[in-house]
């Protein structure tokens, strides 16, 4: 008997499907990381789920036995015939206790950076491709009119380790930790993948605040301030955001050391310091 990668390869190459590394294709086929990252949203019964980049569906089709509705956002317009192929198909990685069919899943055919999100609560799970992750982020938290109650996403394990580290802190940390808290769930190995990528993935789970931690106008006066002491971040931040009128006196008052790395510094005290004028 194939196993159930097998059957996936199989599926593929029958379909004459060639996947496009530039859109950053890489169908998960490992059955043991679809139930972890399925668990690991803590899917309701009752919940939307959006999915980014669906494939043809490998995921999608383990959302459909726990969600109420799915929707699906994918870029490449070839993979949604397939993906209702397989959908229908009795491709089955694992049985979930209870699971039962979605009331609902809409296909989108869009871009993931514009296309909104829905106008009422949702969670995000996804096997992202991972150049997008970091302006994915940016659309979702800095763009949407409706943020999502959390997000669960496959992503380069990098990129992952760097969100939730909490000493050395990137403006990528900074976003995140505005608008929720992140956990990294567990590692993907690259055989995990179809085709195997060149670097290993992670599970990160985000679940969002209620409300972020700042107002808008802060928010966007920290980006200010993070794009310019990032631009040098090597440089102490009396080099950077002490050359700014009236900077170190910013950083006195919040009592912030100047001789201080932007990367040391906390998101509440990147609130402080964008919340002085």
């Amino acid at each position: 008997m194939k196993t159930f990668s097998q059957r996936i390869a199989q599926f593929c190459s029958s379909h004459g499907l060639k996947l496009n590394r530039d859109l950053g294709q890489h169908f998960l086929i490992d059955d043991e990381a679809l139930a972890g990252i399925v668990e690991a949203a803590g899917i309701q019964p009752e919940d939307h789920v959006v999915e980014i980049g669906p494939g043809i569906g490998i995921l999608t089709r383990e959302l459909l036995k726990c969600a109420k509705h799915v929707t699906t956002i994918e870029l490449d317009s070839k993979l949604i015939p397939l993906l209702n192929k397989y959908l229908s198909s009795n491709e089955q990685p694992f049985d979930k206790t209870q699971s039962r069919q979605a009331n609902e899943l809409t296909i989108l055919h869009g871009n993931a950076l514009t296309t909104p999100l829905p106008e009422h609560p949702c969670i995000i799970v996804a096997n992202i491709p991972y150049h997008i992750t970091s302006p994915l982020l940016r659309h979702i938290f800095l763009e949407s009119s409706v943020r999502p109650r959390s997000l669960t996403l496959l992503i380069q394990r990098e990129v992952a380790e760097k969100i939730c580290d909490t000493e050395h802190r990137g403006i990528l940390t900074i976003l995140v930790s505005l608008f929720g808290a992140p956990h990294l769930m567990f590692t993907v190995p690259p055989q995990s993948f179809l085709p195997p990528p060149k670097v290993d993935s992670a599970v990160l789970h985000i679940e969002c605040f209620a409300e972020p931690i700042a107002d808008r106008e802060t928010i966007d006066r920290i980006f200010s301030l993070t794009k310019i002491a990032f631009g040098q971040k090597r440089k102490m931040l009396r080099n950077s955001i002490g050359t700014l009128e009236r900077g170190m006196a910013m950083l006195k008052r919040v009592g912030i050391d100047p001789e201080r790395r932007p990367e040391t510094l906390t998101v509440e005290e990147w609130v402080k310091l964008a919340e002085e004028r």
